[in-house]
This record gives structure tokens, C-alpha cells and sequence, in this order.
């Protein structure tokens, strides 16, 4: 494993140990930046309108598409630091 991934795997560890819970709009940051990470660009279809996790999570997914899948981890770690510090 490369560097940049074991920091990813500890920053994935480090996100559950979080003090306290991050506001919404941190955790869809952080579900999109580790799904562009480990899948890639956003796949399949828009959650229905009732569906508002569904939604948001899709739409904070869309929002990082084509971004590289390492800027992708390592934007996670940073985010991860910033939140722990």
C-alpha cells in the first residue's frame, strides 16, 4: 500500500473518534470525498424528491465529479485532520 492510502484507511479510523458530531454539510463532504475516493464518479440515478438524505448526498457527490480519486483521499485526510484538531 502507498502512503497516501494508509493515511486514508487511518483518516477513515480517525473520522469515527471525531469528539463531536460535524454539522451536515461536513458529513456530505465527507460521504462525497470518500465515495469519489473508492468509486469514482457519481453512478446511478438521483434518489427521488422524498428521499432527502438520498438527495443531498447525491448532489454533494455530483458536486466533486471528475476530481482525481487521490486529490479525492487526500482532501478527505486533510478535512479529517482539520476536525480532529
Amino acid at each position: 500500500m502507498t502512503e497516501l492510502n494508509d493515511a486514508f484507511e487511518n483518516a477513515q479510523k480517525d473520522v469515527k473518534k471525531l469528539s463531536s458530531k460535524p454539522e451536515d454539510a461536513t458529513l456530505l463532504k465527507l460521504y462525497a470525498l470518500y465515495k469519489q475516493s473508492t468509486v469514482g464518479d457519481v453512478q446511478g440515478n438521483k434518489p427521488g424528491f422524498f428521499d432527502f438524505v438520498g438527495a443531498a448526498k447525491y448532489e454533494a457527490w455530483e458536486n466533486i465529479k471528475g476530481m482525481d480519486m487521490d486529490d479525492a483521499k487526500q482532501n478527505y485526510i486533510d478535512l479529517v485532520e482539520k476536525l480532529s484538531a
